[in-house]
């Protein structure tokens, strides 16, 4: 199993790619299900859940192949089954976006319980409710949910939160259903609008993109389309937060500003400098941090994905910090890694109360989920000394050679084999 070696204390200067968003390939690999043609998609993340979904969509007969180290080629011409195999299913929660697609083009869809990171209870109820409502059966056998309906049909669906998967599995579910489906208190996020306009391309027709209330009026087929995957915001936001916390200077590259202003907020608040350059981003830190106050909110707010990675850039700053997580229940498993490296952090139900220290030192601490991987790994970044972070394949999931991107930033960081 690997681990990552940081040796601390060096600033982070020069300028870093960022790669396509794992968030939005997920469920565009999975809306290539919907049709018959090919399809290609352009700045696909090389990253380990990219692989997993490619071996779920080829063991039911989907045709995958790399056409340049950053662009697929998928053909669903040949989909033989509409069962999500379970052993790969328990891997990645992203599987369960397989629902809707086979659904439409199948009549029927069998998906495991989805896994993927420990972080709270994640519930798919919104999906099956709607689902349901579209005019499905669906059920629970043996680990399985099991959905059938000879014809899906348009419906008016209020979601009790903005679920994004949800609202993309039923936004896939409701393009080629019968009728129109309006989908209430739709998530927002920068993912769940790149789906909406890859399926736009396909032929959907998809109303208030980008809004809360999506209409979705179903066509008789869809055809293959071409797409390039938006920049990751989350892989942008790390890699902000890594240099703000080392003091360093760095420019980030091929980015969507946009979808990271409340994240630019917050940094600025910090007291570090952050400059929109249209598609990149300049950002330069200051040892003098300030403490802020931060609350984790579905999009536009500050997303739950960037919690980890903040709450360690607060370790470093003059005051104490209240970080409120209001997404997932159990997403503070890191604050007792970052206790091992000498922060001060007391949990108060779903806040943690965060007192910057003068230094953090270097020890042994293990990933418990993929954000909570790379908060640990800034933290490795500053402190003194050598930190080990055990459990890495959690970063491999999600963000595309990180060690390497690192280390052309100046860091001292170093993949073995434990």
């Amino acid at each position: 199993m690997a681990q990552l070696l940081i040796e601390g204390g060096t600033r982070l200067v020069g300028r870093v790619p960022i790669s396509g968003s794992k968030n939005a390939v997920l469920p565009i690999l999975a809306a290539c299900l919907l049709t018959e043609e090919e399809c290609r998609l352009k700045n696909v993340p090389r990253i380990e859940d990219v692989a997993t979904m490619m071996r779920l969509l080829e063991g039911m007969g989907v045709q995958i192949r790399w056409l340049d180290p950053q662009q697929l080629q998928i053909n669903a011409e040949r989909l033989a089954r509409s069962e999500v195999l379970a052993a790969m299913a328990n891997r990645m929660r992203a599987s369960f976006l397989l629902m809707g697609p086979l659904l439409a083009r199948r009549g029927e869809a069998r998906v495991a319980k989805p896994g993927g990171d420990d972080i709270g209870m994640r519930r798919v109820e919104q999906h099956l409710v709607g689902l349901r409502l579209m005019g499905a059966s669906v059920e629970l056998e043996g680990g399985e949910y099991v959905a059938r309906a000879d014809r899906l049909k348009g419906a008016t669906i209020h979601l009790d939160m903005p679920t994004v998967t949800g609202t993309e599995n039923l936004m896939m579910a409701a393009a080629t259903a019968d009728g129109i489906t309006t989908i209430h208190n739709a998530a927002r996020e920068p993912h769940v609008v790149d789906l909406a306009m890859f399926l736009g391309k396909m032929g959907a027709r998809i109303h208030g993109i980008g809004t809360d209330v999506l209409e979705i009026e179903g066509v008789p087929e869809l055809s293959g389309a071409t797409h390039r995957v938006i920049p990751d915001n989350i892989e942008a936001g790390t890699y902000a937060f890594a240099i703000a916390a080392t003091g360093g200077e760095g420019v980030l590259e091929d980015v969507e500003t946009a979808d990271l202003r409340a994240m630019i907020l917050k940094l600025r608040a910090a007291g570090v400098d952050v400059e929109d350059r249209t598609h990149t981003l300049w950002v330069q830190g200051n040892h003098d941090l300030q403490p802020v106050d931060v609350t984790t909110w579905p999009h536009p707010g500050f997303p739950t994905d960037l919690q980890a990675q903040l709450m360690a850039l607060m370790t470093r700053a003059d005051g104490t910090s209240r970080i409120t997580e209001t997404i997932f229940e159990n997403r503070f498993m890191h604050a007792l890694e970052l206790q091992r490296l000498g922060a001060d952090i007391a949990i108060q139900g779903n806040t943690a109360v965060v007192r910057g220290v003068e230094r953090l030192q270097g020890a042994s601490v293990m990933a418990t989920d993929l954000r909570a991987s790379a908060g640990l790994v800034i933290a490795g970044l500053v402190a003194d000394g050598e930190t080990v972070v055990e459990r890495i394949y959690h970063l491999d999931r999600g963000y595309e050679a990180l060690d390497q991107k690192l280390v052309k930033l100046g860091a001292s960081v170093e993949r073995i084999q434990a």
